[in-house]
């Protein structure tokens, strides 16, 4: 710990918000009070939490030491997110730790914190919902203190991680779609909370896709936003795990879904990718970040779709005088080749995410116009 540098939670994120500090940092922090507690009969105010790498440290307070009938020592953290709107912001996390004799540190869900249902997460059926992360930090915290105090290094802990009121928090999160039954999930894999951060997004994709992917499914809907989500339930009638919301990120998406499949030596029959042409098409300039601070207009891509498909004159004049797909979209409204023509889009959408993923059988691309109606084929 000497070694290490502590991380100043003072300096703001770039966006210039406050960071705060992950539910693992916080079990973390509360596995090594109560065990300076227990072993070493210390109450500290604060500890010293090393964050993964190794390269910093976390100063965490602690809210509350219990020493309970049993021999038990229960230790609370209260979670600090910063400026993120995370849920679990000002959640108490507690850690009740006590020898189990086995001389192995065994995790346990205590109230408030949510057990695996459904395979596909990193985490086995049946197992505490703590990721893998939180998990080796709270195992270095033991080493740490066994290293100081007095007691047999194989004396074996049981390390019982909880929140209060974690299963109410949990219904505002997706621990319910993930098949996290009973309260929240100990996150983290940086130990911090970057406020409104892509890093976080892009993790939240990813824990998604393995879900969705995780018991072999038949299909799966890739989209942007909410009209893939409409499309799935109305449509498709997929449960809403299979659904995965991937904003801007086509690309990570994708990658996301190959590596799973990769691992998981599986190859999925059916992809559906489901949005709207603004977005979707950006792929066909080899656009995989479609965020318009990344990328520009959809409407040329669109434009050589229409070149290659053979519209009129007329008509292929008019519909490039437009700025945006939207407006394309209004020009082509009321033309009998309007249906034909984004299917041709969507088929073109179909080869080029083809070349990204390995393991997918058929790749079928829905695409709507911004009230929801269907633009190329209807199913």
């Amino acid at each position: 710990m000497r070694s290490s540098e502590r991380f100043d939670l003072t300096e703001r994120a770039e966006n210039g918000l406050k960071r705060g500090f992950t539910t693992g940092t916080c079990a973390t922090a509360a596995v090594k009070a109560a065990l300076l507690k227990l072993l070493c009969n210390q109450n500290p105010p604060e500890v010293d939490i090393l964050l993964p790498g190794g390269s910093q440290f976390l100063t965490v307070p602690i809210a509350q030491m219990v020493l309970e009938k049993d021999g038990a020592v229960k230790a609370v953290v209260i979670k600090d997110a910063g400026d993120d709107p995370d849920q679990t912001h000002r959640a108490r996390i507690f850690a009740r730790v006590t020898r189990n004799g086995t001389g192995r540190i065994v995790f346990l869900a205590g109230e408030g914190v949510g057990v695996v249902t459904q395979p596909g997460l990193r985490i086995a059926v049946g197992e505490p919902a703590i990721n893998p992360v939180p998990r080796q930090m709270m195992v270095d915290a033991v080493h740490e203190i066994l290293g100081e105090g007095d007691a047999e290094v194989e004396a074996g802990f049981d390390l019982q991680i909880g929140c209060e009121n974690g299963e109410e928090i949990a219904r505002r999160t997706f621990n319910p779609r993930l098949g996290i039954q009973g309260g929240i999930s100990i996150l983290g894999t940086t130990g911090i909370v970057e406020p409104k951060s892509k890093a976080a997004f892009k993790a939240s994709i990813e824990v998604y896709v393995r879900v969705a992917l995780g018991d072999r499914p038949q299909q799966i809907v890739l989209a942007p936003g909410n009209l893939g989500q409409q499309f799935a339930r109305s449509f498709l009638a997929v449960p809403v795990k299979r659904f995965v919301q991937m904003s801007n990120f086509v690309g990570f998406t994708l990658e996301c879904v190959q590596r799973t499949l990769d691992e998981n030596r599986y190859i999925l029959p059916k992809l559906w990718l489901v949005g709207h042409p603004g977005k979707l098409a950006k792929v066909l300039d080899d656009v995989w970040d479609t965020h318009s601070s990344n990328s520009r207009s959809a409407v040329q891509a669109v434009l050589r779709v229409a070149d290659e498909f053979g519209i009129d004159d007329k008509l292929r004049d008019s519909i490039g005088s437009a700025r945006t797909v939207e407006g394309i979209i209004e020009i082509l409204r009321a033309e009998s080749a309007s249906g034909p023509f984004w299917r041709q889009v969507e088929r073109k959408i179909e080869l080029k995410v083809g070349t990204q993923l390995e393991h997918v059988d058929q790749i079928c691309v829905r695409l709507f116009q911004m009230d929801g109606k269907a633009l190329g084929a209807s199913i």
